[in-house]
């Protein structure tokens, strides 16, 4: 719940820093993530698993691969809120659990329950909706919801630890953002160290990044994966929430009908999970 707490509420965090452009935002996470991520595992005295991925070639190729989605996720969300579109970056991560589904079908070759299979036909149709109503968003929400599936696929078939993984991947996007704040540096334009307030916020961006998805991963590893993705509305709910009462932004009446029907089919595809989990924990006494 603290996960993805933070996760809702980075809306108000970013509007903070608007200033900033979303690449140098992005570069500056990277950095800040990869120096709290080494003093963590420092602290746990687990760099050994680190330096072992880093290593080992077979394992860099597709961190490398999950590095891309996540930096093309980050970058695409921090514009969208800061043009103006935090409901269209809500409906990427309110999308996000059905795009996880289409490829755990396509790619591992899960089976879908019968309810499952409805659930997301309703969200179907409200995309669908979606398309036609808002058209000039709907790419964000696309691009978000795609990149942060392929990011989870890959790691989820990548056998590294939750930390060792978020540090290569960090080390392996840190060159290009050093490159770019560099270059920005020499034309006049970093905003780091150009007042307190945004230098202080810049670095605390990287525990911004890297607190929710270390708690996540602590979770993930004690909880059901019926409740993980249950409680995963609760972000895009709160940056839904955010774009309307914060922020000023308004529903036409096709996203109206369209979250509404991926509300419920959000909904029924909860429900059935957590129906499962208990027929099998029934099943095994």
């Amino acid at each position: 719940m603290a996960a993805y707490g933070l996760w809702g509420l980075l809306p108000i965090f970013f509007k903070l820093l608007h200033h900033v452009g979303p690449f140098e935002l992005v570069a500056q996470r990277v950095f800040w993530s990869l120096i709290l991520i080494l003093v963590l595992l420092a602290a746990r005295r687990a760099l050994g698993p680190f330096r072992e991925v880093l290593a080992t070639p077979r394992l860099l190729l597709p961190l490398a691969a999950s590095a891309v989605f996540i930096a093309t996720n980050w970058t695409t969300y921090i514009w969208a809120v800061n043009d103006g579109h935090v409901i269209a970056a809500s409906l990427g991560y309110f999308l996000n659990p059905l795009v996880n589904v289409a490829l755990g079908v396509l790619v591992l070759k899960e089976r879908l329950r019968r309810g499952q299979t409805l659930a997301i036909g309703i969200a179907g149709i409200g995309v669908a909706i979606m398309a036609a109503s808002a058209l000039t968003t709907l790419w964000i929400s696309i691009l978000l919801a795609f990149s942060f599936a392929f990011y989870a696929l890959i790691r989820k078939m990548t056998p590294v630890a939750p930390m060792a993984g978020l540090g290569v991947e960090t080390l392996i996007l840190t060159p290009v953002a050093l490159a770019y704040l560099g270059w920005l540096a020499g034309h006049g334009g970093v905003s780091f160290g150009k007042d307190g307030f945004t230098t202080a916020m810049l670095v605390v961006s990287g525990a911004i990044t890297t607190v929710p998805l270390v708690l996540f991963a602590v979770a993930a590893h004690r909880l059901p994966m019926a409740t993980l993705g249950l409680l995963q509305f609760i972000a895009p709910t709160l940056q839904f929430l955010s774009g309307i009462l914060l922020f000023g932004e308004t529903l036409n009446h096709g996203q109206m009908a369209s979250f509404a029907l991926i509300w419920l089919g959000l909904i029924l595809f909860a429900g059935d999970s957590m129906t499962a989990v208990r027929r099998n924990r029934m099943a095994a006494v």
